[in-house]
């Protein structure tokens, strides 16, 4: 099996933290640029940005897709509402 590049996601910043949401049809980067970016995995369109006062580390998207979480460099856990 060979792999093949389907959509290619750009931002200005480099990403630290990718993560499919559960149905697949999002993905939530968090990035050094102290953002948090919600994009469309079928054209590669930004749907929402999130910020943080600090580094994005790290974020995930709740088992049914509802929330997404991040952390960072600023000490804080943030809890967002993903369902829009």
């Amino acid at each position: 099996m060979s792999a093949r590049e389907d959509t290619s996601v750009y931002s200005q910043s480099s990403f630290h933290s990718v993560a499919f949401s559960p149905d697949g049809q999002r993905i939530v980067s968090g990035s050094w640029d102290t953002t948090v970016k919600i994009w469309d995995a079928n054209s590669g369109q930004e749907l929402q940005m999130l910020e943080h006062p600090d580094y994005v580390i790290s974020v995930a998207f709740s088992p049914n897709g509802q929330r997404i979480v991040s952390g960072s460099y600023d000490k804080t856990v943030k809890i967002w509402d993903a369902s829009e």
